[in-house]
């Protein structure tokens, strides 16, 4: 995720980290190649290209902005719905870290509950972009568990159902009571949910045939509005083609971007950023040094 200042006048024009500019830069480049050529063409022989009324691309043009900022919102909506979840998953660690720390006597066990819950945040965050994070939870949780993890298709269910193991046991042998034990089930059990609804964005993108529609009527009207234009416009069509090119290019990268908020692209949700705030929570919970937070480099947060 992007993290800079209020750009100023300046910024505004020549940013370039964030910007959709270097994805859509080669297709806008192709529009104004086109256009330049034609415009070559109506300089040298005149009256080649017929003047044409903007009615058509009027239309279309008012048509394909409004599918895509429909597509675009419901790219938004993934993105925001995303960050509300690390928020929760986060207020959910906290949760269960403030109720281990009242309710349970034992500190080994204490220290082994809150240290799990940092894994699982690992485990997920490693799922969602697609990477193996037995590595990284692997300091969080005992060897033997972090060895049965080895396989496992999901690996964060595994570690909830450890912790659950867990508190089942302090019940039977009297470390606390049921209604204890229900206090600290619930955290985890809105941890799952967190989790389900994290692979649902994740692994359900928007439909293809509507978002390859789109792009395929923004290339048809980027390379058409060209001839039509040039015969009114001449030499200025290059200059009008890359701006409209660039929109609509930009719009269309832009969703691509925010469909799966949780890859690694600099306009993407800092995932391992919030994971390290859950490790700072609970090590903080339990009396440990707990690391810095992660800072942004380049203006990018991940």
């Amino acid at each position: 995720m992007i993290v800079r200042s209020r750009p100023g006048p300046l910024d505004l024009l020549v940013a370039m980290r964030g910007s959709i500019v270097p994805l859509v830069a080669p297709r806008v480049l192709v529009v104004a190649v086109l256009a330049l050529v034609l415009a070559v063409i109506e300089r040298l022989a005149p009256g080649r290209f017929p003047e044409m009324t903007a009615a058509p691309f009027t239309v279309l043009g008012l048509a394909l902005s409004i599918f895509l900022g429909f597509r675009n919102s419901a790219c938004h909506a993934r993105w925001w719905e995303g960050r509300q979840l690390w928020g929760q998953l986060i207020t959910e660690n906290r949760h269960f870290a403030r109720e281990v720390s009242a309710l349970v006597a034992d500190p080994l066990i204490r220290a082994r509950l809150a240290r799990r819950s940092a894994a699982f945040a690992h485990l997920l965050a490693a799922a969602l972009r697609d990477r193996d994070g037995l590595e990284s939870a692997r300091p969080w949780l005992p060897p033997e568990e972090a060895r049965a993890l080895a396989g496992l298709r999901n690996p964060g269910s595994a570690v909830l159902r450890a912790q659950s193991a867990e508190l089942a046991a302090l019940l039977r042998e009297g470390g606390i009571t049921d209604i204890l034990y229900q206090t600290l089930a619930e955290p985890l059990a809105r941890m799952t949910s967190v989790q389900a609804a994290c692979e649902r964005i994740h692994n359900t993108p928007l439909p293809y045939a509507y978002s390859l529609l789109l792009h395929r009527t923004a290339w048809i009207f980027c390379l058409l509005m060209p001839f039509g234009f040039v015969g009114t416009l001449g030499v200025g069509t290059p200059v009008v083609a890359a701006i409209f090119a660039y929109t609509l290019f930009g719009l269309d990268a832009l969703g691509d971007e925010l469909e799966d908020p949780f890859g690694l692209e600099v306009n993407d949700l800092p995932v391992d950023a919030m994971v390290r705030i859950i490790e700072i929570d609970l090590l903080e919970a339990l009396g440990e040094p707990a690391p810095e937070p992660l800072r942004p480099v380049n203006y990018v947060l991940r």
